[in-house]
């Protein structure tokens, strides 16, 4: 391309008024599959290729070192080469680095890969023994704390105020957040969330260093805006000063990480902040046929939210979703593993097929079935490419036999190399092998495709070794299993949303009507990431045999063709009275007025008669259960409600359901496990 002109050729009319728009602030309200990496890159390249900005001067901000790789590769081809693209991370700890000896003297302090050990030794020193799924929450509760700028000692009134559910009291947490800074201020470390802090401070402090990085950086495009935090707007408002040359793009309809302390407000009210910015609205879906955009538009307009895009679908026709009711979780999952055999054998590729759900520890349902169908599967979040061990030791291999040249071939060298770490002719049978199989299949692949381009086995070492830093996996062959978070910007020829029942999606501590919303975007996401074909399923019990008494998601009320399920109506006025009745100690006959005590059904001070050992029983289930859904022990039962249920022993579900802390969701879910428990059986 030799003209600026030639950037904005095959762009529609939107992308083109995002190109065309040079100079901020502009906004880009961008729907899921309506190109708006492409609209973005094109706009930096025609404002560096026709002389608006230098490509020195520009950064663009991302989330993820993969992204931030895609646009640098993308701008290299539309000949931008020298626009820095980074995680705000990245950015941040470069410009860090570069002036910590001047402002601050002495080494740099080192970067946290991961708070867990630190999180950890912060515990001992409290004495307090998490089990590591445990920690791994506090770790996400502190990250919370501190990019929505909370201290330790404000943790605790803010964890009420802002309707938190921390894995420990907020007491507890609060102390061993405290020490946890402690450590690391006294070990000369920083996590990620205080790279930002310490670069925004600096800048603040030092005007001199604030004077230089704005001469630097005078252009700005962040992209996903809707996952921006209170501590990254504070670091990019840093780095404007004052000015608005900025443009940025997110969609408001893939919001689901307010959890994290992510706020869309920042997106949706760009406009009140920036009242001369241009809004541009992309809706042309290029990825989805009509049936699933259609699909998605019903699911996301039957929600709340007043900043929602309508995508109008540009693709043919395709096929309708489907909508699949199984007994059980078995059956549900040997019904997926029978449709993407039938897909297999159409020719969809499995690397084009993804089963998608809510919580990673539904996945081992599906491993189970698609290993017994002998159909490969890539677990998606649960290792990166580049770090399993296999990898690792090719790329080690790789990188010694380049030294040496022997002159062979290319992919003739690369396969005898794996083949000394794995890679057979034939695959293995399913399960770990067949997915270390895979990983190093994907590797030789790739050198496949680069020996056709004429590579020797240097450059294809260098290859890897740029991918590796911007996590660019090379396609393994095989299905995906992945939760729905970890599948935001990604796509499918072919879907499987699956688990789709009332207690689940939306999940079943989501309360608020934010947090229900939220789960409602996250089905959006799960629809739009489908090319082709999509199908949604639930089970209507857990185990083969089990009580059936789930539902359908809320959220495919009158979308599935079936008869819509029961309202969920509010509770009458007697409803609310029996509700509101004195609560008896069952000892004593005292009238209770204290929660904890209306929940045992008896006075704190009066006997207590239960097995001890249905007890432990019950606090064991618990804390297995909760390990396997990902979520904090109470969240399933309180203490107290163990408590009760041990005392009562319950052996109906009538019974079960008129203990305190037993609704009619918790029953549908947990009732079976916890009766069966009660009855000994």
């Amino acid at each position: 391309m030799n003209d600026a002109d030639d950037v904005l050729i095959g762009l529609d009319p939107e992308q083109r008024a995002v190109a065309e728009a040079v100079r901020g602030p502009v906004c880009v309200l961008a729907g899921a599959g309506t190109g708006k990496t492409r609209a973005i890159t094109h706009r930096i390249a025609y404002a560096v290729r026709s002389g608006v900005v230098d490509a020195q001067s520009v950064l663009a901000v991302t989330f993820t070192t993969r992204a931030a790789g895609e646009l640098r590769q993308r701008l290299r081809a539309l000949g931008a080469p020298g626009v820095q693209a980074r995680t705000f991370h990245a950015a941040a700890l470069r410009q860090l680095t570069f002036f910590w000896p001047r402002v601050i003297g002495g080494a740099a302090p080192s970067v946290i890969e991961s708070k867990l050990p630190v999180l950890g030794e912060a515990c001992r020193s409290l004495r307090l023994t998490p089990e590591r799924s445990e920690l791994r929450d506090i770790a996400s509760e502190v990250e919370w704390a501190k990019v929505t700028q909370i201290g330790p000692e404000d943790y605790v009134a803010a964890a009420a105020k802002h309707h938190r559910t921390p894995p420990v009291p907020a007491e507890q947490l609060s102390r061993v957040y405290e020490a946890y800074e402690r450590i690391r201020r006294e070990r000369h470390l920083v996590d990620f969330e205080t790279i930002l802090e310490l670069t925004a401070a600096v800048m603040t402090e030092h005007q001199e260093v604030a004077a230089q990085i704005r001469q630097q950086y005078r252009y700005f495009v962040v992209d996903e805006y809707q996952d921006v935090n209170p501590l990254q707007k504070l670091l990019l408002d840093t780095w404007l000063g004052g000015r608005d040359d900025l443009c940025v793009v997110g969609d408001p309809n893939q919001t689901i990480y307010s959890f994290t302390g992510a706020s869309p407000r920042y997106l949706t009210g760009f406009g009140v902040e920036h009242p001369k910015a241009s809004v541009i609205k992309l809706v042309r879906d290029y990825r989805s046929t009509p049936q699933v955009v259609d699909l998605a538009n019903l699911v996301i307009a039957k929600g709340r939210s007043p900043h929602r895009l309508e995508l109008v679908a540009q693709r043919p026709d395709g096929p309708k979703p489907g909508f699949n009711e199984y007994d059980d979780e078995p059956a549900e999952a040997a019904g997926v593993a029978r449709s993407i055999r039938k897909l297999l054998d159409k020719g969809v590729p499995s690397r084009e097929i993804a089963v998608l759900f809510r919580v990673n520890s539904q996945s081992e349902s599906y491993e189970e079935a698609l290993t017994k169908a002998e159909i490969p599967y890539v677990l998606r979040g649960a290792e990166r490419f580049f770090e399993r061990p296999e990898i690792r030791q090719a790329i080690v291999l790789l990188r010694g036999a380049a030294r040496s040249a022997s002159g062979e071939p290319l992919a003739s060298e690369v396969h005898h190399i794996l083949g000394g770490v794995g890679l057979t002719p034939a695959p293995p049978g399913g399960g770990k092998a067949r997915e270390k199989w895979e990983s190093l299949k994907a590797l030789a692949d790739l050198a496949e495709d680069m020996a056709a381009e004429g590579a020797d086995l240097a450059a294809f070492v260098a290859e890897l070794e740029r991918r590796a830093s911007e996590q660019h996996a090379p396609p393994v062959e095989g299905v995906t299993l992945a939760s729905l978070h970890a599948a935001k910007g990604l796509e499918w020829d072919a879907v499987f949303l699956v688990g789709v029942t009332d207690g689940m999606l939306p999940i079943i501590y989501a309360e608020s009507p934010e947090q229900i919303e939220e789960e409602r975007r996250l089905l959006y996401v799960g629809i739009t990431r489908a090319r082709e074909h999509l199908s949604i399923s639930w089970a209507l019990a857990r185990a083969a045999g089990g009580r059936k008494s789930r539902r359908p998601s809320r959220f495919l009320d009158g979308l599935t063709g079936r008869a819509s399920s029961p309202p969920r109506l509010a509770p009458s006025a007697r409803e609310r009275r029996q509700v509101a009745a004195p609560v008896s100690c069952r000892v004593c006959a005292k009238t209770l007025v204290n929660a904890a005590e209306q929940k045992l059904g008896r006075c704190s001070t009066c006997p207590a008669d239960y097995d001890e050992a249905l007890l432990e029983r019950l606090k064991s289930w618990r804390t297995a259960t909760a390990k396997e859904g990902k979520v904090p022990p109470y969240v399933i039962f309180t203490d107290v409600t163990l408590q009760a249920i041990a005392e009562r022993a319950p052996v109906t579900e009538q019974e079960l359901l008129s203990i305190a802390g037993v609704g009619r969701v918790k029953l549908d879910r947990y009732g079976e496990a916890v009766l069966s428990l009660c009855r000994g059986s």
